[in-house]
């Protein structure tokens, strides 16, 4: 569940709960979805994408074709973000 715009919950399979940061959320207009990008502080380069709805309820991305695109929106994102190297 979405705590905030910087952090979230979840319950993994043992019923104990997690508390994630959220890196960034997107939306796509056309089906009308939004997706969040979070990760354990423990393990930052583990980077988890969920779809959530307006309750702040997660899902699993089912397709393959939904998980690709999330996965182009992420890269793009990374490269965005990316540290400037010095000259």
């Amino acid at each position: 569940m979405i705590i905030n715009d910087k952090q979230l919950s979840i319950i993994d399979s043992d019923g104990n709960e997690h508390l994630m940061e959220i890196l960034f959320t997107y939306e796509h207009d056309e089906r009308k979805k939004k997706y969040v990008f979070f990760y354990d502080k423990n393990t930052p380069e583990d980077i988890i994408a969920m779809e959530y709805n307006d309750e702040g309820e997660l899902f699993e991305i089912e397709s393959d074709e939904e998980y690709e695109e999330v996965e182009e929106v992420f890269n793009a994102f990374m490269e965005e973000n990316e540290p400037e190297e010095d000259a």
